[in-house]
């Protein structure tokens, strides 16, 4: 037994387990920073509630680590069942905050179903691909998106939650591709993604909230409404910019305590942090990203069985998608859509999401080998 547990500390993933502790840890400093109060005010303590979260997460991911993933696998359709149930109870018993109709109660804590969900989803997505063999052919994409991806996918424009709606949609899309298609299919594929793109445009934006349409609007052209709709991105780019290449040093930001930038512990952490830390602290958090994903990558390249690649490239994927449109929209290059930075932004659920995901991505990697016999 001895033997055992050395080799599974020695195959352990610590190397993902410390970026993602460290990247957490900065932005709890930067939380603190970001909603620290003028003279005359208490401080919130959302950093204080952020680090509860991360212990939390930490020994939820630990608790994940410690049985076999395949595991998951059995228990997909239970999982996604249960998911489905806490996606609809939303509309039943849900909060409603900021225009949205998204999070559930357990007495004094409260929750966003969405965040589990979109790990439920790709661990049901990747047991139904990893139980095919051979390429995808058009039967099967139906039958996958009708009976795994539509439902949720319009549950989650209903709350509305346009940020998690469209990344499982391009989750869906990029695991289909990864898995493998017919030449015929693919071409088929791509005929009808670009013949149905305008007629879901017109779908899409018609069952769209008014401040989601203003958004789109303000990406497009922040100038049409400098005070209101493009007055976030205008005022996100105003603070990146002003860290310069230094930055203005650790508690020296002036947007985010001073008000001038909105959501600055959440959606716009990122521009808070690079005004503080100026281009070069962005581009060694940026790198500190870019390992974990390419260790995410590798943890897929290793895995011992399809279930294990297709998860681990799906929790890749889900961060890299997230990392990408929410830099992104802070630098005015993607529409804000109300994505949060992994481990970064403040928010308890999404934490603790993040870091079973992790835990997840640990546990394939670890047991890449077969380690009990």
């Amino acid at each position: 037994m001895l033997r055992i547990d050395r080799r599974f500390i020695k195959n352990f993933d610590w190397v993902t387990l410390s970026i993602a502790i460290i990247i957490a840890l900065i932005g709890i400093m930067t939380i603190y920073s970001a909603t620290r109060p003028l003279e005359t005010e208490e401080h919130p303590g959302f950093y204080i509630k952020q680090a509860s979260w991360l212990i939390l997460g930490i020994i939820a991911l630990f608790a994940i680590v410690s049985f076999d993933y395949v595991w998951l696998s059995r228990l997909s359709l239970h999982l996604y069942i249960t998911g489905i149930v806490l996606l609809i109870t939303v509309f039943i018993l849900g909060k409603t905050g900021m225009g949205a109709q998204r999070w559930l109660s357990l007495g004094p804590v409260s929750f966003q179903p969405s965040e589990f969900f979109k790990l439920i989803y790709i661990i049901m997505l990747s047991q139904q691909l990893s139980a095919i063999n051979g390429p995808i052919s058009t039967s099967i994409i139906f039958r996958i998106f009708f009976l795994i991806v539509f439902l949720p996918f319009i549950l989650l424009i209903k709350q509305p939650d346009l940020g998690t709606s469209l990344v499982i949609l391009t989750i869906f899309i990029f695991l289909i591709l990864t898995k493998g298609l017919h030449k015929k299919v693919a071409l088929l594929f791509v005929i009808i993604s670009l013949i149905s793109l305008p007629f879901l445009g017109n779908i899409l934006w018609g069952g769209l909230k008014d401040y989601q349409k203003s958004r789109i609007v303000a990406f497009i052209d922040p100038e049409v409404d400098p005070a209101g709709i493009g007055y976030h991105l205008n005022q996100s780019k105003i603070t990146v910019g002003s860290g310069k290449f230094f930055g203005k040093g650790y508690m020296h930001g002036t947007q985010g305590p001073f008000r001038f930038l909105p959501e600055k512990h959440t959606d716009f952490i990122f521009a808070v942090f690079a005004e503080e830390w100026g281009f070069l602290g962005s581009l060694l958090l940026l790198f500190l990203y870019l390992v974990l994903i390419l260790r995410g990558l590798d943890t897929a390249r290793k895995a011992k069985d399809d279930f294990g690649k297709l998860l681990a490239l799906g929790i890749t994927f889900m961060f890299l998608i997230y990392l990408f449109i929410n830099v992104g929209m802070t630098l005015g290059l993607m529409p804000v859509v109300g994505i949060p930075l992994p481990f970064m932004s403040y928010g308890g659920t999404a934490l603790l999401s993040n870091l079973l995901s992790i835990g997840v991505l640990i546990n394939i990697r670890t047991r890449r080998f077969e380690l009990f016999h």
